[in-house]
């Protein structure tokens, strides 16, 4: 099936796509076609709604029904689009969901990472905690959680440092981090076009720190 090869040829797990075959094959025998479509389109269908279930055909929107702040922390590999990730979500709450958002930067390793998030946050219109190199990741969420609890604002988003899961020193300090400000949701933010390694780097990531679900970023600034 070329759907199967396509699927491949992106690097998609095989043991997804022969799942994802199966599924095709199970619902296509004896299945009935619609009097308004072709064989052809009827298949068409199928592959869609198999595809769809195979990438997770439920709408989980984020948990935050926990009294305010809801915080959000986001973690993942360097270079993952974490920052870029933090904004368009922070964007997303405030357009979409009518939420007092507050974002801060807990990344005191990369020298533009504090700028940065500044810059994006003043673009799309959600509030932004000062924070300085000099100052501990747990200190600068600590001070971020207060000036949100301070200022009533309904979410807090954490953009962290990226790490390797094998990097003991900093996953210890995600550890604190998260201890620190018991986010309702964390989330694993990935590249888009990493393929089926995501996968393999988010299961060793979960088992050092509980991530709630995967974020891909499909494009940057």
């Amino acid at each position: 099936m070329k759907c199967a090869l396509a699927l491949l040829e992106a690097d998609v797990a095989l043991p997804v796509v022969r799942d994802f075959i199966n599924r095709v094959k199970e619902s296509a025998v004896g299945h009935d076609v619609n009097k308004s479509l072709t064989p052809g389109q009827e298949f068409i269908k199928i592959v869609r709604n198999e595809l769809v279930t195979a990438m997770g055909a439920e709408n989980n929107a984020l948990d935050l029904a926990a009294q305010p702040p809801a915080v959000v922390l986001m973690a993942g590999l360097q270079g993952a689009g974490k920052t870029t990730s933090v904004a368009k979500l922070g964007k997303f709450l405030r357009e979409k969901h009518k939420k007092k958002v507050l974002v801060v930067s807990a990344d005191v390793y990369r020298p533009a990472a504090i700028k940065q998030l500044e810059t994006l946050a003043q673009q799309v219109g959600v509030d932004f905690c000062p924070s300085d190199l000099s100052q501990k990741p747990v200190d600068i969420v600590n001070n971020a959680l207060r000036e949100a609890r301070l200022k009533f604002y309904d979410v807090l988003l954490v953009d962290t440092a990226g790490r390797l899961h094998v990097d003991e020193a900093m996953m210890d300090e995600i550890k604190q981090v998260h201890a620190a400000i018991n986010p309702v949701e964390t989330l694993f933010v990935v590249d888009a076009m990493t393929g089926q390694d995501a996968a393999n780097t988010a299961k060793a990531f979960n088992e050092a720190l509980p991530a709630d679900r995967c974020y891909p970023d499909q494009s940057r600034w």
